[in-house]
């Protein structure tokens, strides 16, 4: 059966059964989302822009966790540059940006949002090889090797959304998805679950099972506070993008039910849900500075602005693994001179004692 349907204002409007409703047309859904998108705008789009200068003017060595975090800010910063267009579409009930505008902004919300599910996995993988083989991370993940990766990636997920340019289109003034089928809707949807949360968040929890696993076998107290800041970041992602993707698989449910009242009921619930689980969805990219903030708040005092690149420098494993072989050196060197001096010290004092014991015998007493 032919169905006309869409998703969201990030996945378009709907045309039901019912008739022509879209999810922009529900006045309490759409004054809430364009609130959060606001906020979400005003917190997160400064916010990310300080972390980039942060990183690029003011750290002074990028490593693997701080090129991470520069491109998860730029995929995050990218993502709120965006929202103004979504808060003029909620706020007017209608699409006023044109057809190739409507196709762009949702090809790079969708693009984002996969850079930074992926990237946030990438994080605990470089955590896992850091803690598990801390003598070989330095030669896995050179410089040379992460820019490869973060290559590959941003180049997989601009292909994986390439299927929000074909769908989209301007219609009736609503940027819309269209499909011609059902098996359509089904594919799409969960090709975005999948790909944007099953995956990825599979290779996280295991990451972190083994990660807190290794934690509790050997000593890594130092490392506790970087894992427990990358693991808030994991959290929150997770938390603020379950609401959207059980809307989809809603949607999906919706679109292989037959007809009959459970359909009509699937069709309202994802309909009506959809400008605010999408609006809730935007504030995981606006969180990450506010946990940056929170981590990084010892630094401020001594470091000032500098303070959150002196937060990245602390985060990654890398440069922590090179203090703690410094340190080590530092150690063995410090026994070394203090062997040194020690038998200088008994030098004298033997001399002092042989020739006490020689006196004796010359003054023949």
């Amino acid at each position: 059966m032919a169905q006309r349907n869409s998703f969201s204002f990030l996945n378009g409007t709907s045309f039901s059964n019912a008739g022509n409703e879209t999810i922009v047309g529900s006045s309490i859904g759409t004054t809430m989302g364009a609130l959060i998108l606001s906020l979400v705008f005003v917190l997160g789009f400064p916010g990310n822009i300080f972390i980039i200068w942060s990183i690029l003017a003011r750290a002074r060595k990028q490593s693997v966790t701080t090129l991470l975090i520069l491109n998860l800010a730029v995929a995050d910063g990218s993502l709120m540059a965006l929202t103004p267009f979504f808060i003029v579409y909620l706020i007017m009930k209608k699409w006023v940006f044109g057809d190739m505008m409507c196709k762009v902004l949702f090809y790079l919300c969708l693009v984002n949002m996969y850079a930074s599910i992926q990237l946030i996995m990438l994080m605990s993988v470089y955590r896992l090889v850091a803690v598990l083989w801390p003598r070989r991370v330095r030669v896995i993940t050179s410089r040379t090797t992460v820019l490869r990766v973060l290559a590959v990636v941003w180049v997989l997920v601009m292909v994986a959304s390439i299927p929000a340019m074909v769908f989209r289109k301007q219609e009736q003034g609503v940027c819309d998805s269209f499909h011609d089928h059902y098996s359509d809707v089904v594919l799409q949807y969960t090709l975005e679950l999948v790909m944007g949360f099953l995956i990825p968040y599979g290779v996280i929890v295991v990451s972190y099972i083994c990660i807190l696993r290794r934690i509790r076998k050997t000593r890594f107290g130092r490392r506790i506070r970087s894992e427990k800041l990358i693991l808030a970041i994991v959290m929150t992602f997770c938390i603020f993008w379950l609401p959207y993707h059980i809307i989809n698989m809603v949607q999906v449910t919706w679109a292989l039910c037959p007809d009959g009242p459970a359909k009509e009921t699937l069709n309202k619930l994802w309909r009506r849900s959809r400008a605010v689980t999408s609006s809730i969805a935007f504030i995981s990219s606006c969180a990450n500075p506010v946990l940056y903030f929170f981590a990084g708040k010892s630094y401020i005092r001594r470091e000032g602005f500098a303070f959150m690149a002196r937060l990245f420098e602390g985060t990654g494993l890398d440069s922590a693994s090179r203090k703690s072989r410094a340190n080590s050196q530092n150690s063995r060197e410090k026994d070394k001179d203090a062997d040194a001096v020690m038998l200088k010290d008994k030098e004298p004092d033997s001399a002092t004692n042989s020739s006490s014991n020689v006196k004796p015998v010359k003054n023949g007493k």
